[in-house]
């Protein structure tokens, strides 16, 4: 049996990424205070689109808060993503295909239910059920009996006639701590997935009662819910129950909603808020954030994503492959960096960032680069009707880079570029999920874990988890089959690669720069290390009384 025990998981994966630490000003800092261990501390975080049930949440806030609020089997460091087991005993195969997965005895939930082999196995089974119509589904597939429990259509509606089966037959329960995965074909990339949030487990409360779960959700995590006033904030509080092996050393967390990143900023400044993981564009400019906070307050930091504008698969005015390439190269990246950003962001040159082992620079060519000429005549020879439509959420500080990108298509093309804002995210992605919005649409991906898979298949798979633009190519589909089930991650690395070429020429999605901030936080919080993943290492951070 192949055996995944923590240190070798954690030298794997620190293989994979490339200068993927954060990095911010060096100082002499002074003695630290006395910490309050009961303090809450406040969060500005976008509002979650949906109720936080993790396997029907894939959007950023949400998973954010859900991170707070569960536990998985798996669990990444804030500085390296490397993988150590969570609740997770042992992880072991011997082909990739059928996994034995020990977990720890002696875990709860918070309402005092023992966490089991059949907490895992009822929840991925209710995710993967299409009926339930749970976003990540698709997360799913690779488990054997996959197709007998989800007949959802490619628009992710389910049919009127119902799947042939509610349990997936890859999962077998083996007794209270220990369960068998089978899948229909080895997939070595399935134990970083375990560490995802839709592969949580769910309390028996959940199954019992899932309108009085989504209002009070009770999870497995180092928080425990406490309320939610929607449009302004959601606190939890620490549980003093939680059985990992680290522990918060706050009393608990306000996420706040912002509808202004520039008000979130002015709080950070006056010590209204605590943290703010990444700072609007006027901090930038200038340098202001400089003068604004001292380097004990502020870090700059690169994690796994990158910004792009999509467009919706299901509008016909988009299907022309070569109006897409056109507007990619009509948008000039270097200069809306350096104009919005300082010169604080990479331009992005694929869909992997730099920093996850699997990428290969330039893998867009010119399509990423600006090319004005070639962006007009192939523009011209399309014969786009009507003005060009961008849109996004406004609540995280996205409204100035997208008018940029608007005037720099409008200028290029010689055509119309309108931006249309939506007010908040849970706004903006309903209606993406909704299919009403008719627009090229910001779009952005965190990863939810340190592989080049995860920049794939949930993106541009065919009913892939957050392809919420409905892209689709068989090609696509069968490279990334095949990279799955390859037998070596390089062989699996070339695979992924050269589907990812393929979808940047169909360019549904085009790449604008490779993600990384500036976090801010108040004069009271300390150990501060914003993680690869966008969030505030909670385990770390403390308050002076």
């Amino acid at each position: 049996m192949r055996k995944f025990p923590v240190a070798v998981c954690a030298a794997t994966v620190l293989s994979l990424l490339l200068g993927a630490c954060t990095g911010g000003d060096v100082s002499t800092a002074p003695p630290k205070p006395v910490a309050n261990s009961g303090a809450i501390i406040t969060y500005s975080e976008t509002e979650p689109a949906n109720a936080l049930v993790p396997g029907n949440t894939t959007e950023v806030g949400g998973i954010s808060i859900l991170g707070a609020l569960f536990r998985g089997l798996l669990e990444f460091d804030a500085t390296t993503a490397a993988p150590r087991n969570a609740v997770a005993e042992s992880i072991t195969t011997s082909d990739s295909k059928v996994w034995t997965i020990k977990i720890k005895p002696n875990w709860k939930f918070q309402g005092g239910d023992s966490v089991t082999a059949k907490s895992f196995v009822d929840a991925w089974n209710y995710t993967a059920y299409s009926p339930n119509l749970m976003k990540s589904a698709s997360y799913m597939a690779h488990i054997q009996g996959f197709d007998q429990v989800n007949n959802a259509t490619p628009d992710g509606k389910q049919p009127g006639t119902l799947p042939p089966a509610k349990e997936l037959s890859g999962l077998k329960i083996v007794d209270d701590h220990t369960f068998t995965v089978t899948l229909d074909a080895p997939f070595s990339q399935f134990y970083l997935r375990l560490g995802y949030a839709a592969f949580y487990p769910m309390p028996p409360s959940f199954f019992a009662d899932r309108k009085a779960f989504e209002a009070h959700p009770v999870g497995n995590g180092p928080f425990e819910f406490v309320s939610y006033a929607k449009g302004k904030n959601l606190l939890v509080k620490r549980f003093d129950g939680f059985s990992g092996e680290r522990k918060p050393q706050i009393g608990g967390i306000d996420y706040r909603f912002y509808a202004d990143l520039d008000q979130a900023y002015a709080d950070v400044l006056a010590d209204k808020l605590d943290f703010l993981s990444f700072t609007p564009w006027r901090a930038t400019q200038g340098n202001q954030i400089d003068k604004d906070l001292p380097p004990s307050r502020r870090t700059s930091y690169k994690y796994l994503g990158y910004q792009s504008i999509a467009f919706p698969m299901f509008d016909s005015r988009y299907a022309s492959r070569q109006l897409r390439q056109a507007i990619s190269m009509a948008i000039d990246r270097p200069a809306l960096i350096q104009q919005i950003f300082n010169g604080g962001r990479v331009p992005a040159d694929g869909l992997v960032p730099p920093n996850v082992q699997g990428y290969v620079p330039n893998q867009c060519g010119e399509l990423c680069t600006y090319q004005p000429q070639k962006a007009k005549q192939l523009f011209d020879a399309v014969g786009f009707a009507g003005p060009i439509t961008l849109t996004s959420n406004v609540d995280s500080g996205n409204r100035e880079w997208v008018e940029v990108v608007c005037q720099s298509i409008e200028r290029t093309l010689a055509h119309p570029c309108v931006f249309q804002p939506q007010t908040t995210l849970g706004e903006f992605r309903t209606a993406l999920n909704n299919r009403s919005i008719t627009a090229a649409y910001r779009t952005a991906w965190v990863a939810g874990f340190p592989s080049v898979e995860n920049f794939l298949n949930p993106l541009f798979r065919t009913n892939g988890a957050s392809n919420v633009g409905q892209y689709s190519n068989q090609r696509v589909d069968d490279l990334l089959t095949r990279a799955d089930a390859a037998p070596s991650r390089e062989q699996a690395n070339s695979l992924y690669q050269e589907a990812e070429r393929v979808v940047l020429q169909d360019m549904q999605t085009i790449p604008i720069w490779y993600q990384s901030a500036t976090a801010a936080w108040s004069s009271r919080l300390h150990d501060v290390h914003p993680t690869l993943f966008r969030e505030l290492d909670f385990y770390s951070v403390t308050v002076s009384k």
